[in-house]
Order: C-alpha cells, then structure tokens, then sequence
C-alpha cells in the first residue's frame, strides 16, 4: 500500500518518548497558524512510498523504541497509518500518533468533514494500535516550548489504553 509522506527521521529524540522513528505524512487540511510544519500540508507534495519499505526499514532499527506518526495530518491517510502502527505493534514497538483531530470527537460522532477522510470503525481499528495519541490542533497564541511532545497548551498527550478503558480522556505520563 502506498502513503504519501514528507519525510521519514529514523532516531528521533522529540517525536514522543524514547527513541522514535518518526514518519511525516504528507498532506494535512488543517493549516494551522503557526505550524511548524508547513511544507506537509499539500496533498499533492511529498512523495510516495510503499508502506512495505518504511516497515523494513523501522523492522531494522534495533536502538528504536517505537514508531511516531506525524506530519501533517495522519489521519488523512488512515488505512496506511493503520497497517504501520499494526505492522510496528507486531515488533512490540511503541506507537505514538500527533493529529489535529480531538480525541473525544474521533471516537464520538464524526463530522461530515472528518468522515471525507475515515470511518468510525476505522479510527477505532487504528486506535487498537495507538499508545499516545497526541491530540488538538496547533494554537499560535497557546504556543508553549515548555511543554514536553507538544507545541500548545490545548493540545494533550492522550492514553490510548487507559482513555478507552475508561471510557473517558486520560492524560498520558512518561514512565
């Protein structure tokens, strides 16, 4: 399967905890003010590649902890991102996912401009993979260098695992 990504960091050390092998998806429809990361939000840029060659290479990267999904906006590209957080949960990696999207609404009831890119069950199939989903459009005015894995103060470092065991949002905490 291919996914059109701006870049692939293979030793990240600020994409989420650990050593990250961090994969910038390409295009993002949110163009945030401020992003850090402009170049990612043509749906046309980039480049394409197949999903198979970015498992090889995170399959041999033996210092890497987990994988960080980012961008742009992954969830654009959701069966893509699904089948590299389920291929990486495989190898017991790590998988952390940054998304302009809010929790609350991606496992809720979708809008009709969030259901242009997935389903529900989608997300939810994805989210069987998440650990950290790192949630909440980028904010100039909240913008925060202080915070670790996040850029502003609305955006949250959210508990997959627990969030949905619990049926409610729980802040992720570095281990």
């Amino acid at each position: 399967m291919d996914i059109r990504i701006a870049d692939i960091i293979e030793e990240s050390f600020v994409d989420g905890e650990g050593v990250r092998f961090a994969i910038f998806v390409q295009g993002c429809h949110h163009n945030c003010k401020g992003c850090h990361n402009p170049a990612t939000h043509d749906f046309t840029g980039g480049r394409l590649v197949d999903t198979a060659q970015i498992i090889a290479k995170f399959q041999n990267a033996p210092l890497i902890s987990g994988i960080t999904l980012t961008g742009g906006e992954p969830l654009c590209q959701i069966k893509a991102v699904t089948e590299l957080a389920g291929a990486a949960k495989k190898l017991n990696l790590s998988v952390w996912c940054y998304t302009g999207f809010i929790y609350e609404n991606l496992i809720g009831n979708l809008t009709k401009a969030e259901e242009k890119y997935f389903t529900s069950d989608q997300i939810h199939q994805f989210l069987d993979y998440v650990d950290v989903l790192v949630d909440g459009p980028f904010i100039e005015s909240q913008r925060d260098l202080t915070m670790n894995f996040c850029g502003s103060r609305n955006q949250r470092l959210v508990d997959i695992h627990k969030s949905r065991t619990q049926k409610n949002f729980v802040p992720w905490v570095s281990h």
